[in-house]
Protein backbone atom coordinates (compact mmCIF):
# COMPACT_ATOMS: atom_id res chain seq x y z
CA UNK A 1 0.00 0.00 0.00
CA UNK A 2 2.71 2.49 1.00
CA UNK A 3 4.56 1.74 -2.24
CA UNK A 4 1.92 3.80 -4.07
CA UNK A 5 1.91 6.64 -1.55
CA UNK A 6 4.34 9.55 -1.65
CA UNK A 7 4.97 11.97 1.20
CA UNK A 8 4.15 15.64 0.76
CA UNK A 9 7.26 17.71 1.57
CA UNK A 10 5.28 20.47 3.25
CA UNK A 11 3.47 17.99 5.46
CA UNK A 12 6.77 16.44 6.52
CA UNK A 13 7.84 19.87 7.75
CA UNK A 14 4.59 20.60 9.57
CA UNK A 15 4.53 17.16 11.17
CA UNK A 16 8.11 17.49 12.39
CA UNK A 17 7.57 20.99 13.74
CA UNK A 18 4.37 19.94 15.52
CA UNK A 19 6.46 17.39 17.44
CA UNK A 20 9.17 19.91 18.25
CA UNK A 21 11.81 17.80 16.50
CA UNK A 22 14.93 18.85 14.63
CA UNK A 23 15.91 17.22 11.36
CA UNK A 24 18.79 15.33 12.95
CA UNK A 25 16.43 13.90 15.59
CA UNK A 26 14.07 12.67 12.86
CA UNK A 27 17.02 11.11 11.04
CA UNK A 28 18.11 9.29 14.21
CA UNK A 29 14.61 7.94 14.84
CA UNK A 30 14.33 6.79 11.23
CA UNK A 31 17.70 5.07 11.49
CA UNK A 32 16.54 3.12 14.54
CA UNK A 33 13.34 2.10 12.76
CA UNK A 34 15.12 0.95 9.61
CA UNK A 35 18.22 -0.50 11.24
CA UNK A 36 20.24 1.52 8.76
CA UNK A 37 21.68 5.01 8.78
CA UNK A 38 19.51 7.89 7.60
CA UNK A 39 21.30 11.22 7.43
CA UNK A 40 20.05 14.65 8.40
CA UNK A 41 20.85 15.68 4.82
CA UNK A 42 18.32 13.12 3.55
CA UNK A 43 15.60 14.50 5.81
CA UNK A 44 16.43 18.00 4.58
CA UNK A 45 16.18 16.90 0.95
CA UNK A 46 12.87 15.13 1.62
CA UNK A 47 11.40 18.26 3.19
CA UNK A 48 12.64 20.34 0.28
CA UNK A 49 11.01 17.98 -2.22
CA UNK A 50 14.36 17.04 -3.74
CA UNK A 51 13.81 13.33 -3.14
CA UNK A 52 10.60 11.33 -3.37
CA UNK A 53 9.63 9.56 -0.15
CA UNK A 54 7.67 6.32 -0.38
CA UNK A 55 7.81 2.70 0.72
CA UNK A 56 9.95 1.86 3.73
CA UNK A 57 11.34 5.39 3.96
CA UNK A 58 7.77 6.71 4.24
CA UNK A 59 7.06 4.13 6.95
CA UNK A 60 10.19 5.29 8.75
CA UNK A 61 9.04 8.91 8.62
CA UNK A 62 5.68 7.78 10.00
CA UNK A 63 7.36 6.00 12.91
CA UNK A 64 9.69 8.92 13.62
CA UNK A 65 6.99 11.61 13.48
CA UNK A 66 4.19 9.64 15.10
CA UNK A 67 1.61 10.19 12.36
CA UNK A 68 0.00 7.59 10.07
CA UNK A 69 1.44 7.34 6.58
CA UNK A 70 -1.73 8.72 4.98
CA UNK A 71 -1.41 11.97 6.95
CA UNK A 72 2.13 12.56 5.69
CA UNK A 73 0.90 12.20 2.11
CA UNK A 74 -1.78 14.87 2.39
CA UNK A 75 -1.21 18.44 1.29
CA UNK A 76 -0.52 20.84 4.19
CA UNK A 77 -3.70 22.77 3.48
CA UNK A 78 -5.90 19.69 3.34
CA UNK A 79 -8.87 19.54 5.73
CA UNK A 80 -8.11 22.85 7.38
CA UNK A 81 -4.45 22.24 8.20
CA UNK A 82 -3.42 25.41 6.47
CA UNK A 83 -4.87 27.86 8.96
CA UNK A 84 -3.32 31.10 7.86
CA UNK A 85 -4.82 33.25 10.59
CA UNK A 86 -3.45 32.28 13.98
CA UNK A 87 -3.54 34.56 17.00
CA UNK A 88 -1.39 34.13 20.07
CA UNK A 89 -0.60 35.92 23.30
CA UNK A 90 3.01 35.16 24.13
CA UNK A 91 5.86 36.49 26.15
CA UNK A 92 8.84 37.91 24.29
CA UNK A 93 11.10 35.12 25.57
CA UNK A 94 9.26 32.42 23.61
CA UNK A 95 11.51 31.39 20.73
CA UNK A 96 10.50 30.97 17.10
CA UNK A 97 10.89 27.14 17.04
CA UNK A 98 8.56 26.77 20.03
CA UNK A 99 6.04 29.12 18.45
CA UNK A 100 6.12 27.14 15.18
CA UNK A 101 5.58 23.93 17.16
CA UNK A 102 2.54 25.35 18.92
CA UNK A 103 1.09 26.84 15.73
CA UNK A 104 1.41 23.46 14.05
CA UNK A 105 -0.19 21.75 17.04
CA UNK A 106 -3.18 24.03 16.48
CA UNK A 107 -3.20 23.21 12.78
CA UNK A 108 -3.09 19.48 13.46
CA UNK A 109 -5.75 19.88 16.13
CA UNK A 110 -7.96 21.43 13.48
CA UNK A 111 -7.22 18.55 11.11
CA UNK A 112 -8.05 16.00 13.79
CA UNK A 113 -11.28 17.57 14.99
CA UNK A 114 -12.87 18.63 11.68
CA UNK A 115 -13.74 15.12 10.40
CA UNK A 116 -15.01 14.09 13.84
CA UNK A 117 -17.40 17.03 13.97
CA UNK A 118 -18.47 16.34 10.39
CA UNK A 119 -19.22 12.71 11.22
CA UNK A 120 -21.36 13.75 14.19
CA UNK A 121 -23.46 16.18 12.15
CA UNK A 122 -23.89 19.93 11.98
CA UNK A 123 -22.17 22.01 14.66
CA UNK A 124 -23.17 25.65 14.15
CA UNK A 125 -21.52 28.46 16.06
CA UNK A 126 -22.63 31.88 17.26
CA UNK A 127 -19.46 33.82 16.55
CA UNK A 128 -19.72 37.01 14.49
CA UNK A 129 -16.85 39.18 13.40
CA UNK A 130 -16.95 42.77 14.62
CA UNK A 131 -14.17 44.74 13.03
CA UNK A 132 -13.44 47.80 15.13
CA UNK A 133 -14.84 50.98 13.62
CA UNK A 134 -13.09 54.28 14.27
CA UNK A 135 -15.76 55.32 16.75
CA UNK A 136 -15.88 51.96 18.57
CA UNK A 137 -13.88 50.66 21.50
CA UNK A 138 -12.92 47.06 22.34
CA UNK A 139 -15.03 47.39 25.49
CA UNK A 140 -18.12 48.09 23.38
CA UNK A 141 -17.44 44.99 21.30
CA UNK A 142 -17.06 42.92 24.48
CA UNK A 143 -20.42 44.23 25.72
CA UNK A 144 -21.97 43.37 22.35
CA UNK A 145 -20.69 39.78 22.47
CA UNK A 146 -21.97 39.41 26.01
CA UNK A 147 -25.42 40.51 24.83
CA UNK A 148 -25.32 38.21 21.79
CA UNK A 149 -24.50 35.28 24.05
CA UNK A 150 -26.96 36.29 26.81
CA UNK A 151 -24.28 36.46 29.48
CA UNK A 152 -25.63 39.37 31.50
CA UNK A 153 -23.25 41.64 33.39
CA UNK A 154 -22.08 39.37 36.20
CA UNK A 155 -19.04 37.12 36.61
CA UNK A 156 -18.53 34.33 34.06
CA UNK A 157 -18.42 31.05 36.02
CA UNK A 158 -16.71 29.02 33.29
CA UNK A 159 -14.93 30.64 30.34
CA UNK A 160 -14.31 27.34 28.56
CA UNK A 161 -17.99 26.42 28.79
CA UNK A 162 -19.00 29.84 27.40
CA UNK A 163 -16.80 29.33 24.35
CA UNK A 164 -18.01 25.77 23.80
CA UNK A 165 -21.68 26.75 24.12
CA UNK A 166 -21.07 29.41 21.48
CA UNK A 167 -19.78 26.67 19.15
CA UNK A 168 -16.01 26.96 19.55
CA UNK A 169 -13.67 24.01 19.87
CA UNK A 170 -11.40 24.23 22.91
CA UNK A 171 -8.49 21.80 23.14
CA UNK A 172 -6.38 21.50 26.28
CA UNK A 173 -2.78 20.57 25.59
CA UNK A 174 0.57 20.51 27.30
CA UNK A 175 2.35 23.16 25.23
CA UNK A 176 5.66 22.44 26.98
CA UNK A 177 6.21 26.09 27.87
CA UNK A 178 5.01 28.62 30.40
CA UNK A 179 5.60 31.48 27.96
CA UNK A 180 2.33 31.05 26.06
CA UNK A 181 -1.10 30.30 27.48
CA UNK A 182 -3.31 30.04 24.40
CA UNK A 183 -3.51 30.31 20.63
CA UNK A 184 -6.60 30.67 18.48
CA UNK A 185 -7.80 30.65 14.91
CA UNK A 186 -11.05 31.07 13.04
CA UNK A 187 -10.68 29.41 9.65
CA UNK A 188 -12.79 30.56 6.74
CA UNK A 189 -14.77 27.34 6.97
CA UNK A 190 -15.49 25.79 10.32
CA UNK A 191 -15.71 26.66 13.98
CA UNK A 192 -13.33 28.92 15.88
CA UNK A 193 -10.68 26.95 17.74
CA UNK A 194 -8.76 27.69 20.91
CA UNK A 195 -5.70 25.74 22.05
CA UNK A 196 -5.17 26.22 25.79
CA UNK A 197 -2.02 25.40 27.73
CA UNK A 198 -2.83 23.08 30.65
CA UNK A 199 0.14 24.57 32.54
CA UNK A 200 -1.55 27.97 32.79
CA UNK A 201 -3.16 28.79 36.16
CA UNK A 202 -6.94 29.06 35.83
CA UNK A 203 -7.09 32.81 36.37
CA UNK A 204 -4.49 33.39 33.67
CA UNK A 205 -6.06 30.79 31.37
CA UNK A 206 -9.45 32.53 31.59
CA UNK A 207 -7.97 35.92 30.74
CA UNK A 208 -5.93 34.43 27.89
CA UNK A 209 -9.04 32.78 26.42
CA UNK A 210 -10.94 36.07 26.66
CA UNK A 211 -7.97 37.82 25.05
CA UNK A 212 -7.99 35.28 22.20
CA UNK A 213 -11.74 35.69 21.86
CA UNK A 214 -11.17 39.39 21.37
CA UNK A 215 -8.68 38.63 18.62
CA UNK A 216 -10.91 36.26 16.64
CA UNK A 217 -13.87 38.63 16.95
CA UNK A 218 -12.11 41.93 16.20
CA UNK A 219 -9.02 41.06 14.16
CA UNK A 220 -9.72 39.24 10.92
CA UNK A 221 -6.05 39.57 9.97
CA UNK A 222 -3.66 38.94 12.87
CA UNK A 223 -0.89 41.47 13.05
CA UNK A 224 0.70 40.74 16.39
CA UNK A 225 0.99 44.49 16.84
CA UNK A 226 1.08 46.37 20.12
CA UNK A 227 -2.22 47.98 19.12
CA UNK A 228 -3.96 44.64 18.52
CA UNK A 229 -2.60 43.21 21.77
CA UNK A 230 -3.82 46.21 23.74
CA UNK A 231 -7.23 46.00 22.08
CA UNK A 232 -7.50 42.29 22.94
CA UNK A 233 -6.55 43.02 26.56
CA UNK A 234 -9.19 45.77 26.75
CA UNK A 235 -11.78 43.37 25.30
CA UNK A 236 -10.82 40.65 27.79
CA UNK A 237 -10.98 42.98 30.78
CA UNK A 238 -14.47 44.17 29.89
CA UNK A 239 -15.66 40.69 28.90
CA UNK A 240 -14.60 39.13 32.21
CA UNK A 241 -15.05 42.18 34.46
CA UNK A 242 -17.75 44.48 33.02
CA UNK A 243 -17.17 48.00 34.28
CA UNK A 244 -20.83 48.63 35.13
CA UNK A 245 -20.83 45.62 37.48
CA UNK A 246 -17.38 45.66 39.02
CA UNK A 247 -16.91 49.41 39.49
CA UNK A 248 -18.88 49.68 42.74
CA UNK A 249 -17.21 46.57 44.17
CA UNK A 250 -13.81 48.10 43.51
CA UNK A 251 -14.78 51.49 44.88
CA UNK A 252 -15.49 49.89 48.26
CA UNK A 253 -11.73 49.77 48.70
CA UNK A 254 -8.87 48.07 46.90
CA UNK A 255 -6.09 46.42 48.87
CA UNK A 256 -4.43 43.00 48.82
CA UNK A 257 -7.11 41.46 51.04
CA UNK A 258 -9.93 42.84 48.90
CA UNK A 259 -8.28 41.65 45.68
CA UNK A 260 -8.00 38.15 47.16
CA UNK A 261 -11.76 38.14 47.81
CA UNK A 262 -12.63 39.48 44.37
CA UNK A 263 -10.38 36.96 42.64
CA UNK A 264 -12.68 34.15 43.80
CA UNK A 265 -15.74 36.08 42.58
CA UNK A 266 -14.57 37.19 39.13
CA UNK A 267 -12.11 34.41 38.30
CA UNK A 268 -9.34 36.76 37.28
CA UNK A 269 -5.91 37.36 38.76
CA UNK A 270 -5.32 39.91 41.50
CA UNK A 271 -3.05 41.76 39.07
CA UNK A 272 -5.84 41.94 36.47
CA UNK A 273 -8.29 43.15 39.10
CA UNK A 274 -5.87 45.85 40.24
CA UNK A 275 -5.46 46.99 36.66
CA UNK A 276 -9.23 46.99 36.26
CA UNK A 277 -9.52 49.18 39.36
CA UNK A 278 -7.19 51.67 37.69
CA UNK A 279 -9.17 51.53 34.44
CA UNK A 280 -12.50 52.28 36.14
CA UNK A 281 -10.96 55.05 38.28
CA UNK A 282 -11.25 53.14 41.55
CA UNK A 283 -7.48 53.60 42.00
CA UNK A 284 -5.23 56.51 41.17
CA UNK A 285 -1.98 55.96 39.29
CA UNK A 286 -0.07 56.45 42.54
CA UNK A 287 -2.26 53.96 44.43
CA UNK A 288 -1.96 51.42 41.63
CA UNK A 289 1.84 51.64 41.56
CA UNK A 290 2.06 51.24 45.33
CA UNK A 291 -0.27 48.24 45.22
CA UNK A 292 1.86 46.62 42.53
CA UNK A 293 5.00 47.16 44.63
CA UNK A 294 3.31 45.58 47.65
CA UNK A 295 2.16 42.56 45.64
CA UNK A 296 5.64 42.14 44.20
CA UNK A 297 7.19 42.20 47.69
CA UNK A 298 4.73 39.50 48.76
CA UNK A 299 5.80 37.33 45.82
CA UNK A 300 2.42 37.58 44.13
CA UNK A 301 3.92 38.40 40.73
CA UNK A 302 4.97 34.76 40.42
CA UNK A 303 2.45 33.01 42.65
CA UNK A 304 -0.82 34.55 43.80
CA UNK A 305 -2.90 33.22 46.71
CA UNK A 306 -6.25 31.54 45.99
CA UNK A 307 -6.19 28.73 43.44
CA UNK A 308 -9.22 28.63 41.18
CA UNK A 309 -10.86 25.40 40.09
CA UNK A 310 -9.61 24.28 36.66
CA UNK A 311 -12.09 24.58 33.81
CA UNK A 312 -12.75 21.53 31.67
CA UNK A 313 -13.29 21.20 27.92
CA UNK A 314 -15.98 18.65 27.11
CA UNK A 315 -17.35 19.36 23.62
CA UNK A 316 -15.19 16.95 21.61
CA UNK A 317 -15.34 14.31 24.33
CA UNK A 318 -19.13 14.45 24.14
CA UNK A 319 -19.06 14.20 20.34
CA UNK A 320 -16.89 11.09 20.52
CA UNK A 321 -19.04 9.45 23.17
CA UNK A 322 -22.06 10.00 20.94
CA UNK A 323 -20.30 8.53 17.90
CA UNK A 324 -19.21 5.46 19.82
CA UNK A 325 -22.50 5.01 21.65
CA UNK A 326 -25.07 5.84 18.98
CA UNK A 327 -23.26 4.63 15.90
CA UNK A 328 -20.89 2.03 17.27
CA UNK A 329 -17.82 3.71 15.82
CA UNK A 330 -14.67 2.12 17.23
CA UNK A 331 -11.70 3.93 18.73
CA UNK A 332 -9.58 2.67 15.85
CA UNK A 333 -12.02 4.11 13.32
CA UNK A 334 -12.14 7.45 15.12
CA UNK A 335 -8.36 7.58 15.32
CA UNK A 336 -8.10 6.91 11.59
CA UNK A 337 -10.57 9.72 10.90
CA UNK A 338 -8.49 12.07 13.04
CA UNK A 339 -5.20 11.02 11.46
CA UNK A 340 -3.68 9.66 14.66
CA UNK A 341 -2.52 6.32 15.97
CA UNK A 342 -5.05 4.84 18.45
CA UNK A 343 -2.89 5.23 21.57
CA UNK A 344 -2.30 8.95 21.06
CA UNK A 345 -5.90 9.50 19.99
CA UNK A 346 -7.11 7.95 23.24
CA UNK A 347 -4.68 10.03 25.26
CA UNK A 348 -5.66 13.31 23.59
CA UNK A 349 -9.38 12.87 23.13
CA UNK A 350 -10.83 10.03 25.21
CA UNK A 351 -9.26 10.56 28.61
CA UNK A 352 -11.75 12.04 31.08
CA UNK A 353 -12.06 15.76 30.28
CA UNK A 354 -9.77 17.73 32.52
CA UNK A 355 -7.67 20.87 32.66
Amino acid sequence: MTETLVADPGMLIQARESRGLRQNEVALAMSKHLGATVSQAYVSKAEAGRVSVSGERLEAFSAALGYPVAVLCDAPDAEGVGIGLIHHRKRASLGAPALRRIHNQLKFGRRQVAPLLAAAGDHPHRFHRHELAEDESPEEIAQLVRREWSLGDGPIPDMVAVLERAGAVVLLRDLDTRELDAVSAWPSEGNPMFLLNVAAPTDRARFSLAHELGHVIMHHVPGGTVVQEKQADMFASEFLMPARSIREQLRQGVDVSRLTQLKSVWGTSMAALARRALDVNALSDWQYRNLMVEMSMLGYKTHEPVSLKPERASKIYGVLQALMGDRGTTVEELAAMAGLFPDEFHQLYLATPSH
